[in-house]
């Protein structure tokens, strides 16, 4: 899936002018947590988020430590007082921009979200903001995709030489030699693991090939007792 597939399509946004408290009003009344700042060519000039608006003159938020400020640059410090004291988006938004086009996969959309800790990115067409891609959309996604496990049943053979693929591309499954014996009605995985996290990831890369087979865990924990 793509952006264009799950993004929202009436997005709230604001010109460089706009006052704060208004754009903080829309946040509020919308429950969202950002902005996008557009010229009046639909262009993202930047972002206004809830992290934006955090640390503010008039909620006695602005203060910093002693100690950073002894470490800053003057042009620093003053970038830094007209984040706290400015009354408009282009004074408050950060910038530039993080943006997606309509094409980016919904991987890539998450690694973004993740790598750049944000919660939405606006997504745009030949430069013009068309719409925009929150965690809260992904999810949705996730819920009219289904679970993959939900899916035709195929043959032994095929399960088995799918899931054998699939485990040959993890190192975690590699290092625990895990080998598969598919029948009817499960798919056994055999393997040695030394710990709990690579166990389970191991069974759930099986329970996305086992094509709505019961996957049974016959993988042994070869740690010595008592050794860490």
């Amino acid at each position: 899936m793509r952006a264009a597939d799950v993004m929202t399509t009436n997005v709230c946004a604001a010109s460089p002018e706009a006052p704060i408290h208004e754009i903080a009003r829309e946040m509020w009344d919308r429950r969202i947590s950002a902005v996008p700042v557009i010229d009046d060519e639909d262009r993202v000039l930047g972002v206004v988020s809830e992290g934006d608006l955090v640390r503010r003159a008039e909620l006695g938020t602005d203060r910093r430590s002693w100690w950073l400020d002894l470490f800053s640059s003057d042009r620093s410090l003053a970038g830094d007082y007209v984040k706290t004291h400015g009354r408009t988006a282009s004074d408050v938004m950060t910038k530039p921009a993080i943006t997606v086009t309509e094409t980016a996969d919904l991987a890539e959309i998450a690694r973004l979200l993740e790598t750049k800790r944000i919660k939405r990115v606006p997504v745009i067409r030949d430069g013009k903001l068309v719409g925009i891609v929150s965690r809260a959309d992904i999810v949705r996604a996730l819920v009219a995709v289904g679970p993959k496990w939900n899916q035709p049943v195929s043959s032994d053979e095929k399960v088995r030489t799918d899931m054998m693929s699939e485990l040959k591309k993890l190192p975690f499954a590699i290092a625990a030699h895990t080998n598969i014996i598919v029948d009817d009605a499960a798919v056994h995985v055999w393997g040695h693991v030394d710990s709990p996290e690579q166990r389970r990831a191991i069974l759930l890369a099986a329970e996305e090939k086992a094509a709505g087979r019961k996957v049974v865990d016959h993988l042994v924990d070869w740690r010595i007792p008592g050794y860490v």
